[in-house]
């Protein structure tokens, strides 16, 4: 008897009309030079053809290329890269080839999250100068949302902050939410360049602010100091030492959690909605339970009376995460925070689910969510793929 199509249409995956959490815009060459004043000059990011390859530069300074972050359906994998715009897909940069993507693969929805200024916006500090600096963040946002107004109701723009001052983050979230932003980037791990960690009460007035509009905060792994990709301190070579440090990044957004929480952010703002994203999943329920055993062995509400409720409690009303490749974690991780789940491919990024030929595991993903949840109860799957995504940022429900 024949394998069946798991691509048909009535497959599991294409009746969830799913939500894609995270996935990446490939920024075109202009974002910035047509939008930040031109008294900049060279010091506003652009893109230099330098020995056959796209590179974004500032000033002198190369801090990157569209080909190194693009890697969907690429052979080759980390310290190999594509070369630039000729020859990533287009699907990357331009937003009706992204639709037309999703449509091929029977995606949804969208949200979108940037390459060049960073996870956390800690890529603008390059340029120096803090005027600039919002500048370029402000021409962005605003790139962002006229990007997704090529379908609003299918694609969602995140708004990137200057979060080295949070005066500043206030007012860019109060703009962003009147120009149609479906949630705000914060920097996960501002510790890494001099600031307050996020359960410093200097972030208040920010997470205030972002509370007020209604809109979710996104931390994205990867925010902090990533430079052990590049220095292989363990000399293990640099593909081995991609993976381990793309595995491990997982945890910097653990520790993100704890200060959330232990330090009494969800405490003091019980309507804000948080989201880990691109940070997997499997270890969630594990994590929050350690927590729970911590905060009673360690007596915490001696120290702080006014927290009403555990660690796990304040999870499973605030905060939201994501996953994209998980099989046997999976189903142990929708048991215990199903309602607080979203599923995501990480489109166009090294790591993420896509058809091609890197490694043996890429796949399509209707193929992956068929196979790892086709025999799961529907309900719960429909929260994940569709429904909790649709809440939190703004779609239509549909399913």
């Amino acid at each position: 008897m024949a394998a069946p199509d798991l691509r048909l249409a009535d497959s599991l995956f294409d009746r969830m009309k799913p939500i894609d959490v995270d996935t990446h815009i490939t920024e075109p060459p202009t974002v910035w030079t047509d939008r930040v004043s031109k008294k900049w000059g060279d010091q506003v990011p652009h893109v230099k053809h330098i020995d056959g390859r796209d590179l974004w530069v500032i000033g002198d300074q190369m801090i990157g290329g569209p080909g190194f972050t693009t890697a969907a359906g690429f052979e080759g994998s980390y310290p190999e890269f594509r070369n630039g715009f000729h020859d990533i897909p287009k699907s990357s940069w331009d937003a009706q080839a992204r639709l037309d993507y999703m449509d091929e693969e029977g995606i949804w929805g969208a949200i979108l999250y940037p390459n060049v200024g960073g996870f956390g916006s800690g890529g603008f500090l390059k340029l120096k100068d803090p005027q600039l600096m919002l500048e370029c963040v402000r021409a962005y946002n605003d790139f962002l949302v006229d990007w997704c107004s090529a379908a609003p109701d299918r694609l969602a723009p995140v708004a990137a902050m200057p979060f080295w001052d949070v005066n500043e983050c206030v007012k860019e979230v109060q703009r962003c939410a009147k120009t149609g932003h479906k949630s705000i980037l914060a920097c996960s791990e501002p510790q890494a360049f001099g600031h307050p960690r996020v359960g410093d009460r200097h972030w208040d007035p920010f997470w205030a602010a972002v509370s007020e509009t209604g809109l979710s905060l996104s931390f994205h792994i990867g925010a902090g100091d990533l430079s052990d990709i590049v220095q292989d301190p363990c000399k293990m070579g640099p593909k081995a030492s991609f993976a381990r440090v793309s595995s491990g990044v997982f945890m910097m957004n653990m520790n993100c959690i704890a200060d959330l929480i232990f330090s009494g952010v969800c405490h003091r703002f019980p309507k804000l909605n948080f989201v880990s994203v691109e940070s997997a999943v499997g270890w969630i329920p594990s994590f929050i339970e350690g927590c729970d055993w911590q905060w009673q062995n360690g007596q915490v509400w001696k120290e702080h009376p006014e927290y009403k409720l555990l660690p796990s409690e304040y999870f499973n009303r605030q905060i939201y995460a994501c996953f994209w490749f998980e099989d046997k974690a999976l189903p142990g991780a929708m048991d215990v925070i199903g309602d607080n789940l979203m599923w995501e491919t990480d489109f166009p990024h090294p790591t993420c689910m896509y058809p091609g030929p890197t490694g043996g595991f890429s796949t399509h993903p209707r193929d992956y969510v068929n196979r790892v949840m086709g025999k799961m109860d529907e309900k719960k799957v429909a929260k994940v793929l569709h429904q909790n995504a649709a809440k939190l940022y703004g779609f239509k429900q549909l399913v």
